[in-house]
C-alpha cells in the first residue's frame, strides 16, 4: 500500500505571534514551528497501517526550506520518504494543486491529512484534491481501518457519528482519536537523516485568494469577582454584559 500523508508548518500553539508589512503578513521571527496536529494524528495512523500492511508511507510538504526540519521530524517518526513542494503555500486552492498534481503521478492509494491546519484553519484542502483527483473524500475521520482495497472509517457528523466503508483510492482529512501522536526515537532520528528528501519545483496553479490584512483577537478584559451570595447580580451579568443566556 502507497500512503501519502501531507503536513504543514505552522507556529507552536504557544508562540506569540505579530504581523509585518502593513499588517499583511506573518512576522516569523522568533517564532518555533511545528508539523500541524492534526497532521501528527494523519502521521502517526499511516504509520501504523505500514506496520500493519505493509507498503510505504510518503510524507509531502508544501512550503519553504524552513520546514525541512519538521519533514525531517516526521521522516523519523516513520514515514520512508518526503517531498517538498518549493513553493509558498498562498492558499489552499493553490497548495491542493500541488498536491494533486504529486498524487496524480504517483498512484497513491490513501492520501492522509489533518482535518484542518492550525494557523489558516480553512478545512478545505481534502476536499479539493479529493475533487482534484476525482476520487472521494471524507473528514473529520476519527477511525480508520483497511482491509484490502476497503476502508472502513468514522467520522464526526451534525449530531453524532457516522460510520461508512469506502473503496480505495482516498482522501481523509485525520482528527484524534484516530490514533496517538508519535514521539521520535534515537534510531529514527538517526535513520531519518539518510532518507530521501526530494524538493521539486512547483507546477503552474491558480491563487484564488490573498490576505488583506491580519488583526489580533481583542485583550481580554478585567475579570469580575461576583461573591456566591449574589446570584441574582451574576446572572443580571451574565444577561447584559456577556450577553451568553
Amino acid at each position: 500500500m502507497k500512503i501519502l500523508v501531507c503536513i504543514t508548518n505552522v507556529p507552536d500553539t504557544t508562540a506569540k505571534i505579530t504581523f509585518t508589512d502593513n499588517d499583511t503578513k506573518l512576522n516569523k521571527a522568533g517564532v518555533q514551528y511545528i508539523i500541524g496536529p492534526y497532521d501528527d494524528y494523519a502521521l502517526a495512523r499511516a504509520v501504523e497501517l505500514k506496520e500493519q500492511l505493509g507498503g510505504s508511507v510518503t510524507v509531502l510538504h508544501v512550503g519553504e526550506a524552513d520546514a525541512d526540519p519538521q519533514i525531517r521530524k516526521a521522516l523519523a517518526i516513520g514515514a520512508d520518504d518526503a517531498i517538498r513542494i518549493n513553493a509558498d503555500p498562498v492558499d489552499s486552492y493553490f497548495t491542493a494543486a500541488q498536491i494533486a498534481h504529486v498524487a496524480a503521478e504517483n498512484k497513491y492509494d490513501l492520501i492522509l491529512m489533518g482535518r484542518e491546519s492550525i494557523d489558516f484553519n480553512s478545512g478545505v484542502v481534502h476536499g479539493l484534491v479529493g475533487e482534484m483527483l476525482g476520487i472521494p473524500s471524507y473528514s473529520p475521520v476519527m477511525k480508520l481501518d483497511i482491509d484490502g482495497t476497503t476502508a472502513t472509517l468514522a467520522r464526526e457528523i451534525d449530531g453524532g457519528k457516522e460510520t461508512l466503508s469506502a473503496s480505495l483510492p482516498l482522501v481523509l482529512g485525520c482528527q484524534e482519536p484516530i490514533s496517538e501522536w508519535k514521539i521520535p526515537n534515537m534510531r529514527g532520528i538517526m535513520t531519518a537523516r539518510t532518507k530521501p528528501l526530494n524538493v521539486v519545483e512547483p507546477v503552474s496553479g491558480e491563487v484564488l485568494t490573498s490576505p488583506e490584512k491580519y488583526s489580533l483577537p481583542a485583550p481580554k478584559g478585567a475579570c469580575k469577582m461576583i461573591p456566591a451570595a449574589e446570584a441574582e447580580t451574576l446572572i443580571k451579568l451574565l444577561r447584559t454584559e456577556a450577553k451568553v443566556i
